[in-house]
């Protein structure tokens, strides 16, 4: 092998490295929007990919049937209670939610609100955990509503995927 095949080779076992090494990139969403999500997340190679399963709100009030909504409140606490249990179980594997990097949100439509999801709720629980001074990092977000969840009190589920810094 001659020397110029030789530092191409070098060059392409130390490219990947490099590239890797990199910090998650967040793109914001265009036009100056404030809204507190990424237009866009690029994920270096290398990196290790953590995918969280659905959760779901935590009982609040143990006095009442636990297939209700109040046994786990409104779509803010329980939305707040969701997210506390992810921040709870990334801790767990030594990750935070600023290693966040994409959220699905499942909303059933609150009776309250006559079937209609409440996304403000979600966001005034959302806003809590991501684009605050603390944690300023934004994932990608879907949030739908759905017909129902797997107990009739949840109003929300949440799916999270973090990356390993």
């Amino acid at each position: 092998m001659n020397k110029s095949m030789s530092r191409w080779l070098s060059l392409l076992l130390i490219v990947p490295f490099a590239v890797s090494a990199r910090d998650v990139i967040r793109h914001k969403l265009p036009h100056g929007s404030s809204f507190p999500i990424s237009a866009a997340v690029e994920v270096p190679a290398g990196r290790t990919m953590v995918y969280l399963s659905g959760m779901v709100p935590p009982v609040v009030d143990a006095s009442v049937a636990k297939d209700s909504v109040a046994a786990y409140g409104d779509t803010r606490m329980q939305t707040i209670g969701v997210l506390k249990a992810i921040e709870a179980e990334l801790a767990g594997l030594h990750l935070g939610m600023g290693d966040v990097v994409k959220m699905q949100v499942f909303l059933v439509g609150d009776p309250a609100a006559g079937g209609k999801m409440d996304f403000a709720g979600f966001m005034q629980g959302y806003t809590q955990f991501f684009g605050t001074r603390a944690q300023p990092n934004l994932p990608v977000r879907s949030a739908m509503q759905v017909a129902a969840l797997a107990n009739p009190g949840f109003l929300v589920e949440i799916e999270v995927t973090a990356v390993r810094p």
